[in-house]
């Protein structure tokens, strides 16, 4: 015999409906349930929420919620598990956050591997000993697991990302980060937020609760070292031959000397005059344009106008249009 569930769900912003589940084992069903019921948590809140794949755990005391992000696979549930024997368990899945820095709990079972089975075992956190959260959880600190396996075990390091490194680290681990209005910018307030973001680079799981307790305290905010820019499309239709404009984007932002694009599928980072010919291309211009442009922003050393050249064609195949 099968095993089978039948799950109705909505939420506050819709009818979820009806979906039905048939597995050979019960350790198939139960995988399968915890990842439709992710999935129908995640759509629900899409453009709502900032959900990062990362496991959760929480102060005890005072609800501050520190986000371990990270692939699956790479080491969140394993992080969760420990450090949740102290800290309250807020989730080893998807870390939602609200505009208000607020946390959203997802405290689903863990899943772990076990023996040959292809399917991961669906552990209740009361099973594994974890703390509840008991508090009212916000957003403290993020940051991003780099755990090291083989060789030599090391001691675990701590380090602060910059800003445009930390964004395009997290960008791929989050879920409907697109829907949400602006949402390079938003992703930036909430790394500013927090005073920054953090990689840990470690081995062993037993050596993060020491190396993190700091994070669970109030971080400096540092000044904000970006810039949102405009992005309203230069229009469409054919190009006269050897004029350039901007393709549509969903956001940009410039950090730094760098500026980050966000297309409708990829973000596009760009340096050196890469950003000049982005900024030139608002409106369709021709190549001496463009050349123009950045020669005014990086002058005109030997060779510029063919590196223009090269770099706008190279551009035309993501962010510009030609």
């Amino acid at each position: 015999m099968p095993f089978t569930a039948s799950v109705a769900h909505r939420s506050v912003t819709h009818d979820g409906g009806t979906f039905h589940l048939q597995a050979a084992s019960f350790e198939e069903l139960a995988e399968a349930l915890t990842t439709r019921l992710t999935l129908a948590a995640i759509l629900a809140n899409a453009g709502e929420l900032t959900m990062l794949h990362a496991c959760g755990i929480a102060d005890p005391m005072t609800g501050a919620v520190v986000a371990l992000v990270a692939k699956s696979g790479t080491g969140k549930t394993t992080a969760a598990s420990v450090l949740a024997k102290s800290y309250g368990y807020v989730t080893d899945e998807t870390v939602a956050i609200a505009h208000d820095g607020s946390v959203v709990p997802y405290p689903k079972p863990l899943s772990v591997k076990h023996g040959d089975s292809p399917y991961k075992r669906q552990v209740g956190p009361d099973e594994l000993g974890l703390l509840p959260v008991t508090a009212m959880p916000f957003i403290q600190s993020i940051v991003l697991l780099d755990r090291v396996q083989g060789g030599e075990t090391m001691a675990p390091v701590l380090e602060k990302v910059p800003l445009a490194d930390a964004v395009l680290g997290l960008l791929p681990e989050t879920s409907s980060q697109a829907e949400i209005g602006a949402p390079l910018q938003s992703l930036c307030h909430l790394i500013d937020d927090v005073g920054g973001a953090w990689q840990v680079t470690y081995s062993e799981a037993e050596d993060l609760p020491a190396i993190l307790e700091p994070l669970f305290r109030e971080q400096p905010r540092p000044e904000p070292e970006w810039e949102a820019k405009v992005t309203e499309s230069a229009g469409s239709g054919d190009l006269p031959q050897g004029w350039f404009r901007r393709a549509a984007a969903r956001d940009a932002v410039a950090i730094g000397g760098d500026l980050l694009v966000m297309l409708e599928n990829q973000v596009v980072r760009l340096s050196g005059i890469g950003p000049a010919i982005w900024e030139a291309a608002a409106a369709p211009v021709p190549l001496e344009d463009l050349v123009e442009a950045v020669a005014r922003v990086h002058g005109t050393p030997e060779g510029y106008r063919a590196a223009v050249e090269r770099a706008a064609q190279q551009l035309a195949e993501s962010v510009l249009e030609k």
